[in-house]
């Protein structure tokens, strides 16, 4: 394992002592112009970087992004989030900042736990994930003036016009349009959509995609409903095959409902009914179920974008302005 450079390496080049170096990285400006430019050249050319808990102490700053580690609920598509979790994570690391996670139950108790944060000073800015309507957590972070952005939109009136606050989400609208059309190009004539019940913004979303490729093509759909469960998926699509044999395919809200679609129909004798996902797990890739990958990657990117601005450093609340507060990454269709 090659070793990173030190403040001594970097002395050693230039010629100067290690407190000029020091000066240098901290106070340029007491340094003479071609002792400075010496030393910044030796920096350079070693890929030197200054220790990261010495500037944190220099600057009053923890060059650190809070996010809520959900509870672990089993399931199938919570690896997104661990996706977007350690991308995060990577790239941030990219821009000299770090990551610390807490745990909550409860928004309340989330909200308690970024206070204690902020009060420690553990914190220059938080991730917001899972926001809904109503979300008490952003409404307290926009109060107490912490910098943050959420994964998952304000859900307001007009969020891309008239944001609450800054936000990048994944269009799932798009996501479904796209897994629809796919399905009606294989000649589906009545496509089902298996979703959660209304009001869960996410879910909506994703219905709304749906609804327009239906309509766009003049075809007709059906739509079932379901908590996010496999066992309980499984028995609403046993049920709606039997009642509506002219089903021929169905998209569906997350990947744990295709799998309990695709037993439904693996127990209905109709393997060759084309299903589609929304996640795409690894679950759904060893079944050879068709999917909406969410790309958390670029979901983490675009939050760090909005958060540290051009500068490159989270000094203050953005101002949640039109056509700047938001990114909304496109999903992309992985059909096998």
């Amino acid at each position: 394992m090659v070793k990173a450079p030190t403040v001594d390496d970097v002395a050693r080049v230039a010629g100067v002592s290690r407190q000029t170096v020091s000066n240098v990285v901290n106070s340029p400006d007491i340094v003479r112009e071609a002792t400075r430019m010496r030393v910044e050249q030796a920096i350079a050319d070693l890929g030197y970087r200054p220790h990261a808990a010495a500037r944190r102490l220099r600057t009053r700053r923890s060059s650190t992004i809070g996010i809520h580690l959900d509870p672990y609920a089993g399931g199938i598509s919570g690896v997104v989030l661990d996706r977007f979790v350690h991308a995060l994570t990577e790239r941030a690391g990219d821009r000299d900042m770090r990551v610390v996670l807490y745990a909550a139950r409860t928004p309340d108790e989330e909200i308690a736990r970024l206070g204690d944060l902020l009060e420690g000073g553990e914190v220059d800015a938080v991730v917001v994930t899972g926001t809904f309507h109503g979300d008490p957590r952003t409404g307290w972070l926009t109060q107490r003036g912490l910098p943050f952005v959420s994964f998952g939109r304000p859900w307001g009136e007009d969020d891309v016009e008239a944001p609450a606050h800054l936000w990048v989400d994944v269009d799932g609208a798009a996501g479904t349009r796209a897994a629809t059309r796919h399905v009606l190009g294989l000649g589906s004539g009545r496509v089902a959509f298996l979703g959660w019940p209304a009001g869960s913004g996410t879910g909506d979303e994703r219905e709304r995609g749906w609804r327009e490729a239906i309509a766009d093509a003049g075809a007709a759909g059906v739509r079932w409903t379901i908590e996010e469960n496999v066992a309980a998926a499984r028995d609403v699509v046993a049920a709606g095959l039997a009642r509506d044999a002219h089903v021929d395919a169905i998209v569906c809200a997350s990947d744990s409902l295709a799998i309990g679609a695709h037993l439904a129909v693996s127990l209905a004798g109709r393997e060759g009914l084309p299903i589609v996902g929304f996640d795409n797990t690894p679950a759904v890739e060893a079944l050879g179920i068709s999917s909406v990958e969410q790309l958390p990657e670029r979901v983490a990117s675009g939050a760090l974008d909005l958060l540290m601005g051009e500068n490159g450093t989270v000094v203050a609340p953005r101002a949640a302005t039109a056509g700047a507060a938001h990114v909304l990454v496109e999903p992309r269709l992985v059909v096998r």
